[in-house]
């Protein structure tokens, strides 16, 4: 989710006329000196990219986490009043969250094998819920999409929270909310992200695409972490685990921007700032051109070396997550850090060519990811190339 799960993939319609979607974007310069006959010149210095992003305070974070921090035991007690369903009627609920889930996300299905039962239902509810919302702005109707579908849409969340679901897929996710302490704010947070997509496709800068990627990334590993859980002998705040999980959102996104650049120009988005296309003396009409020139290789070496940044923040709290439930986080963490190799093996060429990790070199991350999932001590040298 991501987000500890990515949408990207095959398109999947809801049993509403709902749909969903995701994104991307740090930072080094070198002098070199290149040969060229009859004398050598020097290249510009390209400037370092800023990683800073929106504060924390600014997004409400720590609200979140407070009211997510509730005791709560998953058979309901101290949780919402819980709605009544047919027993037989809830586990097809479920079943179908969890094929969806095995179908469209594979690898990261085969992650929640290991968690509790409970928690891998709930886990697939949010989900299904995640890519259903994409949907809206990214799947095959999504030019049917208004502000007005956006409004039900968040009036039928409003209806979930309240027990009140409108189909099956709805009741899975009724039933997750009233076992675990699961706030509002980030789902609500998700759909304006959706709006966002809806009105725009320029972001003027990296606090502008950090509060984008936020919404759609960043708040499913603010979803995710009261169902996975935070390991007892964590070593590190719940605060910061919270944090974690949010970079590791902020990180996806970003990968999934460099990774669809060449898509999203054909339909007319540029999901990169455009204050640092001009620090390189590049422009939109260079991304359109999809022509890969020396000045786009090492505006794209900013940009990768900025998204592992965010890698590297997410591997603190990954580790600190209950037991059971760390190895899909880290096969999420390692599968989207070798989309960034993939990129680099490409030459920097993401304008005609999509990344991508072949699904046996995926199969192979898995007991790497499990052995990272054994510790709950983070790594001060991340894995960049596996």
């Amino acid at each position: 989710m991501c987000s500890t799960f990515s949408f990207a993939g095959k398109t999947y319609i809801g049993e509403s006329n709902g749909r969903i979607r995701c994104r991307k974007s740090m930072v080094t310069a070198a002098k070199a000196q290149v040969i060229t006959a009859p004398k050598h010149r020097s290249r510009p210095v390209f400037p370092q990219l800023s990683i800073q992003g929106i504060p924390l305070a600014d997004l409400q974070v720590q609200e979140i986490v407070q009211r997510q921090s509730q005791t709560c035991s998953v058979d309901g007690e101290g949780g919402r009043s819980r709605p009544q369903f047919n027993p037989s009627f809830l586990e097809e609920a479920y079943e179908r969250c969890k094929n969806l889930c095995a179908e469209y996300a594979k690898t990261f299905y085969l992650g929640t094998l290991l968690m509790t039962e409970e928690r891998q239902k709930a886990i697939w509810a949010i989900y299904v819920w995640c890519r259903r919302t994409d949907e809206l702005v990214d799947g095959p109707n999504s030019s049917y999409t208004t502000s007005e579908v956006l409004d039900r849409w968040e009036q039928r969340l409003e209806d979930i929270f309240e027990g009140r679901p409108y189909d099956m897929l709805d009741v899975a996710l009724t039933h997750t909310v009233s076992n675990f302490p699961l706030d509002i704010k980030p789902f609500r947070d998700m759909i304006e992200g959706m709006r966002t997509d809806t009105i725009k496709c320029r972001y003027q800068n990296f606090q502008e695409l950090y509060l984008y990627c936020y919404y759609v990334a960043g708040t499913v590993g603010l979803m995710s972490v009261p169902v996975m859980g935070i390991a007892p002998d964590s070593l590190i705040s719940a605060q910061r685990t919270y944090d974690s999980a949010l970079y590791l959102g902020i990180g996806n996104q970003l990968t999934n921007i460099l990774r669809d650049v060449g898509e999203d120009a054909m339909r007319g988005r540029v999901y990169l700032p455009q204050d640092e296309l001009a620090q390189f003396g590049l422009c939109d009409n260079d991304v359109f051109s999809r022509k890969v020139t020396d000045q786009w290789r090492a505006f794209m070496k900013e940009q990768i070396a900025r998204a592992r940044f965010y890698f590297n923040l997410a591997e603190e709290g990954a580790s600190q997550l209950d037991k059971a439930s760390r190895w899909p986080v880290w096969s999420s963490l390692l599968i989207y850090r070798n989309i960034l190799d993939a990129i680099e093996d490409n030459n920097y060429d993401n304008l005609t060519k999509r990344a991508y990790v072949k699904s046996a070199k995926k199969l192979l991350m898995l007991p790497l990811a499990y052995t990272r999932s054994l510790s709950t001590h983070f790594f001060d040298v991340p894995i960049t190339k596996t």
